[in-house]
């Protein structure tokens, strides 16, 4: 009757633990959907409909965003330069929570969508950031729509460097990896159970450097982690930036005649800084911002990202 005893608390037990954190599951879900809805609109297009959400008035800033992210994601890092005068635009991705995925999901047709928003907003022209995986559309806006787009600004961009066949593969770009985050739950749990993992493999930044930043500096970090979920609504996009670094070609990086800013870590896990530097290298004046530490997300710098992207947007006309 003992060991029955026991078996019968075990299993009282094990169901009382999996149906708190089925609950506790369904709640914070609940909640990161309904948060990753927060602002957005979705407008239609020549390029077809695109969610979006904006702020801040003054010089526009179309702000891309990178992988796992969103509106959302842009907005949450670039809210704060509309202290400056600069109005942020800032789209989810074609396959990205309200933007659907078209046929031709490549960064050129990303980058003539961008323009679409503009066009469907009434901005004869614009800044654009590309952060991440956000930096190849961007940097086609420029290269495809010149008189669109008043300055660049590349952060930890996924890039071309034609030493690429030789750097190691990022983890991100591994076709497992992309199933988990596809994966609600599994996500969910990694960030309850494996944070430290998700800092490193998915914002491919070292923990150790989130652990030694500021309170400042880890809520952001964090946040930006918990801003991932639902990755269920993210998706397809996340299987479009798959291996996306190593599909791209040349450009005719020699042709662009803008203000830009391109900036990375030595220590990014994705291995951006290469290609960075190769592109910062091939545009004329282009301004270039390398850290030896912080990792994809630039921890300890952001003060900093912020206040080299106000300069430039600011800067007088040559």
């Amino acid at each position: 009757m003992t060991a029955r005893r026991a078996a019968l608390v075990f299993v009282a037990a094990s169901l009382l633990a999996a149906w708190f954190v089925h609950t506790r599951f369904r709640s914070d879900l609940a909640r990161a959907t309904a948060r990753a809805a927060q602002g957005s609109t979705v407008i239609d297009t020549r390029c077809g409909p695109i969610e979006f959400q904006q702020a801040g008035h003054g010089m526009p800033l179309l702000v891309v965003h990178g992988s796992g992210g969103g509106h959302d994601q842009g907005m949450a890092f670039a809210r704060a330069l509309t202290q400056h005068g600069i109005r942020v635009i800032a789209p989810s991705r074609f396959g990205y929570l309200r933007t659907p995925r078209p046929a031709d999901a490549s960064p050129q047709a990303q980058a003539d969508a961008h323009v679409c928003l503009l066009d469907a907003l009434g901005i004869p022209k614009a800044a654009v950031l590309g952060a991440s995986a956000g930096a190849p559309s961007a940097l086609q806006a420029a290269l495809r729509h010149p008189d669109r787009i008043s300055a660049l600004v590349l952060v930890a961009p996924i890039a071309y460097h034609p030493d690429a066949a030789a750097t190691p593969l990022p983890v991100a770009a591994d076709a497992t990896l992309v199933r988990l985050l596809g994966s609600d739950f599994l996500f969910w749990a990694g960030l309850h159970v494996a944070r430290d993992a998700v800092f490193r493999w998915v914002l491919a930044t070292p923990p150790e450097r989130v652990h030694a930043a500021t309170q400042a500096e880890q809520a952001r970090v964090n946040t930006m982690a918990d801003a991932i979920l639902p990755v269920s609504l993210r998706a397809a996009g996340l299987r479009d930036d798959t291996g996306l670094g190593r599909r791209l070609g040349p450009a005719p990086l020699e042709s662009l005649r803008l203000p830009t800013l391109v900036i990375s870590a030595r220590d990014d896990g994705f291995g951006t800084d290469a290609g960075a530097r190769y592109t910062a290298s091939r545009v004329r004046g282009a301004k270039f911002i390398g850290f030896d530490s912080g990792g994809h997300v630039w921890v300890g710098h952001d003060d900093e990202v912020r206040a080299a992207i106000v300069a430039l947007l600011k800067a007088p006309a040559p």
